[in-house]
């Protein structure tokens, strides 16, 4: 694409986070961004309600004084921008769904919502840490992130979002989208499978697909790839 002042002038990215809710995650990507691309995280509570309905209107207040803006909903996010648009079809120009899901992503996870309770988060982000730990050194970039997101945010808001997007259907949201849609996903995503990237693209045959080299953080791992996705995204839209 041959870039020009129409496709590079400056456009707001909304971006919003995954379980954790914080701006940790995504921190390589706002460093791989170019500098006409300016992103906004909004940062999700660390106490209260933390369902969809809550969130959504926490998201409408942060942007409520920005004329326009594309949004990028990452994993947990990802329902929550499409509400988003849905809600502010005038000031949304295109939805971003990066490494996410309409629906929830594995069967399995529905079956066993009664686990998504504050005892068993706080047990499962306990064995997750045990292989960070030992794989990583203290100095690791990811180690590091992980242990600060562990902090910032309990087991019992985890446990709370969970349940959210154990509830969630976005289908009818991403069908009735009035924007444009790109959907990032890793190649080798454990977390939300292959399978939901084809369920996206069946309830919506015009969505962008790019595939990146990772896992369901792949966001964080491949950034500069994301970074490409997302400005070409951007920049295509534009031009037509």
């Amino acid at each position: 694409m041959i870039l020009d002042a129409e496709t590079t002038r400056p456009a707001t990215l909304v971006l919003l986070p995954g379980l954790d809710g914080t701006e940790v995650f995504f921190r390589p990507l706002l460093a791989s961004l170019p500098e006409w691309v300016r992103p906004h995280v909004i940062c999700f509570p660390a106490a209260g309600v933390n369902d969809y309905e809550n969130l959504l209107a926490i998201v409408r207040e942060e942007v409520s004084t920005i004329a326009n803006f594309y949004v990028l909903g990452l994993s947990f996010g990802g329902p929550l921008a499409l509400m988003l648009a849905e809600e502010e079809p005038s000031k949304v120009k295109g939805v971003i769904l990066a490494t996410t899901f309409v629906n929830p992503p594995r069967k399995i996870y529905v079956q066993m919502r009664f686990t998504a309770v504050t005892p068993t988060i706080w047990l499962l982000r306990a064995c997750r840490r045990i292989p960070v730990w030992l794989s990583r050194g203290s100095t690791d970039e990811l180690r590091r992130d992980k242990a600060e997101t562990w902090r910032r945010v309990s087991a019992r808001i985890v446990a709370a979002r969970i349940r959210a997007l154990l509830r969630v259907d976005a289908q009818k949201l991403l069908r009735s989208c009035r924007t444009p849609v790109l959907c990032i996903a890793g190649s080798n995503d454990g977390v939300v499978p292959q399978h939901m990237v084809e369920e996206i693209v069946r309830a919506r045959p015009s969505v962008y697909v790019r595939i990146i080299q990772g896992r369901h953080f792949a966001m964080y791992t491949n950034p500069a790839a994301a970074a490409d996705a997302i400005t070409e995204f951007i920049q295509t839209e534009r031009a037509e």
